[in-house]
């Protein structure tokens, strides 16, 4: 028989369910309570937002951190890399900057007696792989471009 947690915001009267098998462990329990506490005030307070484009952003900025979180757990540090390099670049960061700042980690690292291993590529990838900055994001077809940065 499927367990449920359901948890509401009182703010917003938004509710989330959660069903599924649980794990016995009550400390597994008590972490499924508060993860869907926190995702439902986190949703709650970005339907509260009154600007629709600050809405759409704040979704879109909370989908990519869900989106790191789950390639952190599953391992996949590949996916994390290629998601903080987006990001960046939705930011304006270009990778001649990317660039800069993994050589200013690594030297700061080299200076407390640590080593990055060389090919580590902390934000992944090369110049080639970057999209063009006036490249729609794939999730939201129907977005206008961004506008040019500068």
């Amino acid at each position: 028989m499927p367990n449920q947690y359901v948890a509401s915001d009182t703010r917003t009267g938004l509710e989330v369910q959660v069903t599924g098998t649980f794990p016995e462990d009550p400390d597994d329990r008590v972490r499924i309570a508060r993860t869907t506490n926190l995702f439902t005030r986190l949703m709650g307070t970005v339907l509260s937002t009154e600007s629709d484009s600050d809405r759409r952003d704040r979704f879109r900025a909370i989908e990519t951190q869900l989106e790191v979180a789950e390639a952190l757990v599953r391992g996949d540090f590949a996916e994390v890399q290629r998601l903080v390099r987006e990001t960046m670049h939705q930011m304006g960061v270009t990778e001649d900057q990317l660039r800069e700042v993994e050589q200013q980690l690594r030297e700061q690292m080299s200076r407390m007696g640590q080593d990055l291993p060389p090919g580590l590529g902390l934000f992944g990838g090369t110049t080639e792989d970057a999209p063009p900055d006036d490249t729609p994001d794939p999730r939201y077809p129907d977005d206008p471009p961004p506008a040019p940065k500068g």
